[in-house]
């Protein structure tokens, strides 16, 4: 299986249009009666479009295909980036983001199976690496092709599960997972460094046998090199620290716990999509 060229974008103008657009929809699911969790999903804007436009092998016509790649959000309160990206890609219509949060809707504040593209529902931090390896596993025990990516936090991996999982993965030389690290240096409470240090975080990963690089999270033409070239080493899990700012894009929110989860007033919100459509403040 390959996923629709047509449907792909040519160049790194059109990915980081690709990626503004992402934003854009973000921001209005924001602006809703419920909000959401504006800050982690636009730090991690990039790493999703790298995924779903250059990297990833799915197709919005056949979202269960066997040989598909398989992802992960475990960070799974970042739900309108992803439900924003699978839009674009056509796993969905745009015209159905207006509902996200509304009673009835598929687009909860976490993912569910229930919408197309996703393929386990995430919310309790620490279960997604876990989930992953478990897709690898079954990949290569199907003798498939594909690989397995995960989307963590970097507040996410003061979870014990996270390490269990990254030692089961490199006993099962899983080298078809690659796990990506959104390290915004952010979370709900205040700065990470600040509730459980996380210096040598790259020595701590190699210490447990992964193949880690590190890269800048919001430069696509990097994402999509590093992210293409996995598996990086035979018989090693990779794993990608992605530097990032957390409410990328939007000047008010850049870099501040309080973008952790916004519901957007009238005034933000036009803000927000002015900042967005500058070019002077669109990100690289």
């Amino acid at each position: 299986m390959t996923a629709p060229a047509a449907l792909l974008p040519r160049t790194a103008e059109d990915l980081a249009e690709t990626a503004r657009r992402v934003r854009e929809h973000v921001v209005d699911m924001c602006a809703g009666p419920e909000g959401g969790h504006l800050g982690g999903a636009f730090s991690s804007t990039e790493i999703l479009t790298a995924l779903y436009f250059a990297v990833l092998n799915v197709d919005p016509a056949a979202p269960d295909d066997p040989d598909r790649d398989r992802f992960v959000l475990s960070k799974g309160h970042a739900a309108v980036g992803l439900y924003a990206v699978l839009a674009e890609r056509g796993f969905l219509p745009t015209a159905e983001l207006a509902d996200y949060g509304r009673p009835g809707t598929r687009l909860m504040g976490h993912p569910v199976r229930a919408v197309p593209g996703v393929e386990m529902p995430t919310g309790s931090l620490g279960h997604g690496l876990a989930l992953a390896c478990g897709f690898a596993l079954g990949q290569r025990l199907d003798r498939r092709p594909a690989r397995s990516f995960v989307l963590m936090g970097d507040g996410e991996l003061q979870e014990g599960s996270v390490w269990e999982a990254a030692i089961a993965a490199t006993s099962l030389r899983l080298d078809n997972l690659v796990a990506v690290i959104d390290r915004n240096g952010l979370q709900l409470t205040g700065p990470t460094d600040g509730k459980a240090p996380m210096e040598q975080l790259a020595e701590r990963w190699r210490s447990f046998g992964w193949a880690v690089r590190e890269t800048d999270g919001h430069d696509l033409a990097a994402l999509v090199e590093h992210l293409s070239a996995a598996p990086w080493e035979p018989g090693r899990p990779g794993l990608l620290i992605c530097r990032t700012v957390k409410g990328r894009g939007v000047p008010f929110l850049e870099g501040r716990p309080a973008a952790h989860y916004v519901t957007l007033s009238a005034r933000n919100h036009a803000r927000a999509r002015a900042a967005l459509r500058s070019p002077a403040r669109r990100p690289a």
